[in-house]
This record gives C-alpha cells, structure tokens and sequence, in this order.
C-alpha cells in the first residue's frame, strides 16, 4: 500500500489568524470606504453591523469602514463587541496581552457564532478579525474590541460575500462554498479556494495535539505525530484506496502559545 505524504511548511492560519492578533498592527489605514464618525470614536461598534472589508483591512490594528445593511453585498460581520476588562485600563494598545486576549475570545465567540467546533472552523474559508479602539480614541480612554467574520483568511486573495448573516453558517453539514480547499499541485504556498470551485486538495480533518494547559512538545514530536494521523484520516476519508496522496500542515511554538492545538490534515481529491 502506498501513501505519498506531502510535507507542509508550518502556516500561520486556517481561520486562525495568529500573527495578526498578536502583533502591533500598522494604523496607516482605517479601511476602505472610511466613515468620519468612526474614525476615532471613543463608543463601542454596532453589533451585527456589515461591512466590505478586503484582506488588506484586517491587518490594520483599527477599522472605520462604514457599514452596509446586510442584505446588501458584503464580506464582514460584527458578532461580538465588548469593554475590555480592567486589566487592560493602563496598557499600552499595542501590549502583546491584549491580542491574547482577543484571540481567547474572539475565538470562543467565532465557534459559538457559526455553530461549529474548532476542526470545522479550522477547515472552513471564513475566518476573523479583531479591532481596537484608534490611537486617539484609546488615549480619550477608549477599551473596547470587535470581533468581525470575514469570508477569507490571512492566504485569500479577496474575500467572497457572507450571507445576510453568517450566524449558524456550519451548522450541520456545511455547503461546499465555506470549506476550504486549494487548487494546485502543493498546500504550500497556495491561495485558498472554496471548495465548490474546481481544486486539487481538500482539508478534511484535524487532529488536537494537546491540552490548553499543556507546553509546546517541540516541532519534531508535532510533525510526527500530524504526520502519522493525517495518513490515516485520510485514508479512512477516502475510503482506504491502495494508493493515495495526503498533506497536513502543523504549527509552531508561537500558534501553540496564542492557544492553537490543532494540525490539519489534507485529501489529494481525484482527477
């Protein structure tokens, strides 16, 4: 029996979006499309509000886009929006502990939002973002955080439309449209694709490799033990042929430590 297992490179995301969240994002932009009243507004962002952002906006530590009605075109909506908890009252706005913080809760909310465990989100196009307050709004004593589904992740190269609201979109079985999937002869490197576009690869599963609480184990020990599961995974997914390619792509010290656990594992899908 032969199984051709190709290596991925650690990746920063898959609707996870670590480097973003934890690093002092660039303030040279607000976003596309920017509303005046936004800009530096000391109140916290609507709730469930639409906007159309791009990948280049969510790298961007503050978004002031204006919002559109949601029945309208859009690729972004606001699901959770909060104080942040006193703690933070005297930090710096770029203090790496903010984005841990937004990462613990942006991440719970996301899972509860969409109706999906963490290997589901994992394996989906839609990911998300968080904001903060300006710099000028932060020094007039703003604290609050937004946590916006976009419909792509850090690889897209565009966004695709949400629906009117994207709450309860991978309940169930989810439509091909919001899976991820990749068009090319490697994981590595490629942009992401909805699935029901034509595509070489598929992201099919995802194996937990510890607990919250639990130290990194080293790149090695990831790597293997990724390794071993996805080639079975995989096989079971494709219903155990004789011969079948798979890839997985695993994570670093630095997604370990912003709470990620998981690999992903991938299905070279027939021609």
């Amino acid at each position: 029996m032969s199984h051709r297992p190709r290596r991925l490179a650690p990746l920063a995301t898959l609707g996870v979006v670590v480097a973003l969240l934890l690093s002092a994002c660039g303030e040279t932009a607000q976003g596309g499309d920017t509303d005046p009243d936004q800009v530096d507004s000391v109140e916290a962002p609507e709730l469930g509000a639409c906007r159309v952002l791009s990948p280049e906006d969510v790298q961007q530590a503050s978004n002031a886009t204006r919002t559109v009605d949601c029945t309208e075109r859009h690729t972004a909506q606001t699901y959770a929006v909060g104080e942040l908890p006193e703690e933070f009252e005297d930090v710096a706005r770029d203090d790496r502990s903010l984005g841990e913080f937004a990462y613990r809760t942006c991440s719970a909310k996301f899972l509860k939002f969409l109706g999906a465990d963490e290997s589901m989100v994992m394996r989906t196009v839609v990911s998300w973002a968080w904001f903060r307050p300006s710099e000028k709004a932060w020094e007039d004593g703003a604290r609050w955080y937004r946590c916006d589904v976009v419909g792509g992740g850090e690889q897209s190269d565009r966004f695709v439309n949400l629906p009117t609201t994207a709450e309860g979109l991978l309940l169930g079985r989810p439509q091909d449209r919001w899976m991820v999937c990749v068009a090319g002869p490697s994981v590595t490197g490629a942009p992401r694709t909805p699935c029901h576009e034509p595509h070489d690869w598929r992201a099919v599963s995802t194996i937990k490799l510890g607990e919250p609480e639990e130290p990194y184990p080293g790149d090695r020990v990831v790597e293997v033990k990724t390794r071993d599961f996805c080639s079975t995974a995989v096989g079971a997914w494709l219903n155990y042929p004789v011969n079948y390619d798979f890839a997985y792509t695993w994570f670093h010290e630095a997604e370990w430590e912003a709470g990620n656990r998981r690999s992903v594992c991938w299905a070279k899908t027939p021609d």
